[in-house]
């Protein structure tokens, strides 16, 4: 396994977050965080990543924890993306994507040659070659999110996290933003909110509800009308298409349904 938790919780004073949560995520795989606001899908999101220390349990990486790995070699390695990246400063983009080089430079040192390097195949991959000498103030949300796939790909990580990242964009920007994701060559934890496109990027998800893992396993037995109605309180529809759910909802489970306004009866 690449990334594991073993009974990792978190706690902020007297609330428990996350709550002995258990999750495998095999080398080369793309596993899906789900569950309503609340469920502590960042939370856990950021405990794998190491941006924050477990109240118990333990976060491993290839066997080794997350917490004894030093800040710039775990950087080497793995990558987050986070939901909004917002700076006080006002970059370029090629500023922020030459971030990703920061862990493996000598402090101090300039770019080298390799570094330029990476950073322009990153800002190819994620198509953003045009936009490295804008200023990262004046871009769209879409243009946003690809700038830091692209800061994130120049780390060139084995793991890459990635919090909520269609976020604030339309279908398409959704849709290109995660073939990217599928294209890249690691291993990819995301945390979603829609759950087609979870059922259509990832091999794996892990449902939370309360803090707690309601249910793991492959999209299709997980994504189950009974599922649903239990974690997001929905009604739902699933049809498997080429073995992924193809979900449609229907209303909220105990809403009363509006009545049918009739319009006045015509005249005869």
């Amino acid at each position: 396994m690449s990334l594991t938790a073993d009974r990792v919780s978190w706690r902020v004073r007297d609330k428990l977050v996350v709550d002995g949560v258990d999750v495998s995520v095999a080398t080369g795989s793309t596993v899906g965080l789900l569950g309503p606001n609340g469920s502590g899908k960042s939370s856990l999101l950021r405990l794998l990543a190491g941006l924050r220390a477990t109240s118990s349990g333990v976060v491993r990486l290839d066997d080794l924890d997350v917490a004894a790995i030093s800040r710039r070699r775990l950087a080497r390695r793995l990558a987050v993306v986070d939901q909004d990246a917002a700076t006080d400063q006002d970059p370029t983009v090629r500023d922020v994507v030459d971030l990703g080089r920061l862990p493996h430079r000598p402090a101090w040192a300039p770019m080298s040659a390799r570094d330029r390097e990476v950073v322009e195949s990153s800002a190819a991959t994620t198509g953003v070659v045009d936009l490295l000498e804008r200023r990262y103030s004046t871009l769209s949300g879409g243009e946003r999110q690809r700038v830091q796939i692209a800061r994130a790909l120049a780390q060139e990580p084995s793991e890459l996290l990635l919090d909520e990242p269609t976020n604030h964009l339309d279908i398409r920007h959704q849709l290109e933003l995660l073939e990217l994701v599928a294209a890249a060559d690691t291993t990819t934890v995301m945390a979603l909110h829609d759950l087609n496109l979870a059922a259509t990027y990832c091999q794996e998800l892990v449902v939370l509800r309360g803090g707690r893992v309601h249910v793991a396993g492959p999209p299709a037995a997980v994504l189950t009308p009974e599922v649903i109605a239990e974690v997001y309180e929905v009604e739902a529809t699933v049809v498997l298409e080429d073995g992924r759910p193809n979900i449609k909802f229907g209303r909220p489970i105990g809403q009363v349904a509006a009545p049918v306004r009739t319009g006045p009866r015509p005249p005869g």
